[in-house]
């Protein structure tokens, strides 16, 4: 197949598009043998045509990565990390962490509206650090390469939502929930062996576009040094222990696209304080909402109004996210879940990136780093 970009719409607006980009982005769970064949199967085009169409999005910069995902929270430990920058670094400390960093996966600047002590907290970032190390030191050896003053970890103690459709979300009306409340995932880490290591290492990697085809894993398997069916067994085996989350297109949702289109314009990030002991029955609501991306059980502290909920939610619209926000604040209330402290922290500046997980690979980093 030699389909080129410019033979093909790339917009997410394009009607194909759209109807492959609702289903690839975030509705194949768990580990897919046929990827491509279940998107064909639930949009009704032929898969020729869902490869091509993802291939050329992919080539255009519209889908910035395409891969099949891990539920890294049971690999590794992680947080999320605040960190306190002098204006003057701010730019140069958001670089040299997306860039030199393999284990920092997001990374954002943000602004809150409201005027609390956390604002000083411009720098957010997602980390993870593989079982036997520490984040502790990692942070501290960031703020020496950065120039960061201080940083604050607030690790997951609980998931509620995660998930992305930034197309099947666009049209979302405020307040849309499911009739269910969320599930509560816990963030117990799992040991893995060498094999398996070996195989999920092969399998988490983004596909390059001329890797795109119908027999997807072939390549992969030989990679990891063990047949398909091997492979197969161990990526099934991980699945259902709660190691593999879902193949997915990844849109480039902030920056604007080659096509001039933007997935989303504003990133918020929701804060709220609820009562002690009431974290999992609050998160379990929020994490109901569809139009949240993600929604976790962190604890902020006292400089963040001591939050313990936290969710993302985006947008084209800021007044639409607001709005979004307000039904759930209207939710938290009307089932009599107080709320002592809320606030929305914007996110500007952002880029985004898979974290590695790989003990070998932290260890070589680490090298590198201290030499």
């Amino acid at each position: 197949m030699s389909t080129s970009v410019e033979s093909l719409p790339v917009a997410i607006s394009d009607e194909i598009n759209a109807r492959i980009l609702a289903v690839s982005e975030d509705r194949l769970a768990g580990f897919q043998t046929d990827p491509f064949g279940v998107i064909a199967d639930q949009t009704g085009l032929d898969v020729e045509v869902v490869i091509a169409r993802i291939r050329a999005m992919l080539e255009a910069g519209t889908i910035r990565r395409v891969r099949q995902t891990l539920l890294a929270t049971s690999l590794a430990p992680g947080s999320l990390v605040a960190w306190q920058v002098p204006e003057e670094k701010l730019q140069a400390a958001f670089d040299w962490m997306f860039q030199n960093d393999p284990f920092t996966g997001h990374v954002v600047i943000r602004s809150t509206d409201a005027a609390i002590t956390g604002a000083k907290y411009r720098l957010w970032t997602t980390l993870k650090i593989p079982t036997g190390f520490s984040m502790e030191e990692h942070c501290r050896l960031l703020c020496e390469k950065t120039g960061a003053l201080s940083f604050k970890l607030m690790p997951a103690k609980n998931l509620f939502a995660l998930g992305v459709g930034h197309v099947r979300r666009s049209t979302l009306e405020p307040g849309s929930k499911s009739e269910e409340l969320a599930h509560a995932q816990d963030t117990l880490v799992i040991e893995l062996s060498d094999e398996e290591w070996k195989v999920l290492t092969a399998l988490k990697r983004e596909f390059e576009s001329q890797e795109l085809r119908r027999d997807l894993w072939n390549a992969r398997a030989a990679e990891a040094g063990v047949s398909l069916d091997e492979f197969f067994a161990v990526a099934n085996a991980l699945q259902a222990r709660g190691v593999v989350g879902r193949f997915s297109t990844f849109l480039e949702h902030h920056k604007q696209l080659s096509s001039g289109e933007r997935v989303t314009k504003f990133n918020a990030l929701f804060h709220w304080a609820v009562p002690e002991g009431r974290e999992l029955e609050a998160g379990r609501e929020v994490g109901r909402f569809h139009i949240m991306t993600h929604a976790y059980w962190r604890e902020g502290g006292p400089e963040f109004g001591n939050v313990n909920i936290m969710g993302v939610a985006h947008g084209t619209d800021k007044t639409r996210v607001l709005e979004h926000k307000a039904a759930i604040d209207a939710h938290l209330e009307a089932v009599g879940i107080p709320v002592s402290y809320t606030n929305v922290f914007w996110g500007g500046r952002s880029e985004i990136k898979p974290s590695e997980i790989s003990p070998f690979v932290y260890r070589e980093w680490i090298a590198q780093q201290c030499n």
